[in-house]
Formats: structure tokens, sequence, C-alpha cells
């Protein structure tokens, strides 16, 4: 046998209004919901601020003090080379394979820095080790050309130091 209770009503007392047996269920049960809510709202705005600490703490540790590009420490610009003297080379002529050959004549560019005129001799010594033995089509092609001139000039920045602003090629001519 199943026994029905009515809740909310006192011993003796005038049965309810249906209706009002139905609001009396919805106070009940909006009162357990009502914890629920808050407790969802507050985890919701824990939630929140947690995520703002961390933002913040990344913005810190990233862009903030210390690391701005315009403010804090602004790259120190490199001073530029003046132009100084001229160095000529001589010509010389320089075996190419095949029993052909390379008439190579140099000047170097050095910058206002360098005091003293360098000794030719070791300039002329590189360029005829990196030019020596290579073909007359290697040589004669203007973009092997420009990368040998390159090659050429690093050489002499490490033999003369950073004083050495460019290498000119004065005199060129295969046979």
């Amino acid at each position: 046998m199943v026994e029905q209770r009515v809740i909310g009503q006192k011993i003796g007392a005038r049965p309810a209004a249906p209706g009002a047996a139905a609001e009396r269920a919805a106070d009940v049960a909006g009162a357990d919901a009502a914890p629920k809510k808050s407790r969802k709202r507050l985890v919701v705005i824990l939630l929140v601020v947690v995520v703002l600490a961390a933002a913040g703490a990344g913005w810190y540790v990233f862009l903030g003090p210390g690391h701005a590009t315009g403010t804090a420490a602004a790259p120190k610009p490199t001073p530029t080379q003046v132009a100084g003297q001229v160095l000529t080379v001589d010509p010389v002529s320089v075996n190419l394979a095949g029993g052909h050959y390379l008439r190579l004549g140099l000047a170097i560019q050095l910058s206002d820095a360098v005091k003293q005129t360098p000794n030719a001799s070791r300039a002329l010594d590189l360029a005829i080790a990196l030019y020596s033995g290579r073909t007359v089509d290697e040589v004669s092609t203007p973009a092997t050309r420009d990368q040998l001139k390159a090659q050429l000039l690093t050489q002499l920045r490490q033999a003369y130091g950073e004083g050495v602003m460019d290498v000119y090629l004065t005199d060129y001519v295969t046979q």
C-alpha cells in the first residue's frame, strides 16, 4: 500500500488550494536552487579573476618594463665607416685552367680609421690563391665574378681587419 503525505500543512489545518501547494513546492525548490546558482556564480567570478591574473603576469614577464623596444634600451647605432685612402695593387697575371690566364688588378678601399698604409703583397697573395686554377667560363660569368669578389673581400677583412671597406677590380682580362 502507498501512503500519501502532504508536506507543508499543519495537522488539522484546512487544505490549501491546489495552486498554493504548487507555489510552495516551487519556493522550496527555488530555495535549494539559489545556493547552487550563487556557487556557480562564485566559481565563474573566481575563474575570471584567475584568468586575468595569469594574463597580467604573462604581460609583465614578456612585455612588461624593460622589454619595450622603444623606451628601455634603444639599440646603439653602428658607426658608419668613412672612406679613407685607396690601396692600389699592381695588376698580375694569374694562370687559369686549360692554359689560359687572367690579368687581375685590385684596389682596396680602406676606412679613415686606418692610419698606416698596409702592405699590398698579402692582398695579392690572397687574390692569386683565390683565382688561380679556375676555368675561363668560371671567371667570365658575372655572377661567379661577383661571388669571387665577395670571397676576396671576406679574406681581405680577415687579413687586414675591419678597416677594409670594399675591393675594386681595376683590371680584369681573360685570354
